[in-house]
């Protein structure tokens, strides 16, 4: 199942253990590369410092938010020396530049969704400028049309160019 990029921000996280929410997932944490949610910043609820949540402690996501074993899933910033990086990155996807290929720039991501059980980001929404929205209205891009992800914007292939499609030799039937 596909969640839109409001479904998954701002999200209480609940423990299984206490049955009661342990914290506020505000934000995910993108790794840039594949476009996969490799955890979320969280607000603790019980003295509000920021903590992070991994993605792979994600037991389930329901109605009422993310659930979590307990407590101790949601790790220091400091803690977590292989996401370093990618923190320091601060990847958003939210506002990137959507181009072509031919550096025909599209708009800007307005919305995005991600799968529900891998977290790969699979379709982007891009808002157009006022003029092409209005003849076109909003863009939708699928994950296999992108080519690049850099700090400043995705590079996805043209969506209006077509495949050529080969002729196929039609057999003509022998004449008896």
């Amino acid at each position: 199942m596909l969640l839109v990029a409001k479904s998954i921000t701002q999200q209480p996280v609940m423990s299984l253990r206490t049955g009661g929410k342990i914290a506020t997932a505000h934000r995910p944490i993108f790794n840039p590369d594949n476009l996969k949610i490799v955890g979320f910043h969280c607000e603790e609820s019980f003295n509000r410092s920021h903590l992070i949540l991994l993605s792979q402690d994600i037991r389930d996501h329901i109605k009422q938010g993310f659930v979590v074993d307990d407590f101790e899933v949601l790790a220091e910033p400091n803690d977590l020396i292989r996401l370093q990086n990618l923190l320091k990155i601060d990847f958003e996807l939210i506002g990137k530049v959507v181009a072509t290929k031919n550096k025909e720039k599209l708009g800007k991501v307005v919305d995005y969704a991600v799968d529900s059980e891998t977290l790969y980001v699979q379709k982007l929404y891009v808002g157009q400028s006022m003029l092409k929205s209005l003849s076109d209205g909003q863009l939708s891009v699928d994950r296999s049309q992108i080519i690049e992800v850099s700090d400043r914007q995705i590079i996805i292939k043209d969506p209006l160019q077509t495949t050529p499609v080969k002729a196929q030799a039609i057999a003509k039937p022998a004449i008896g």
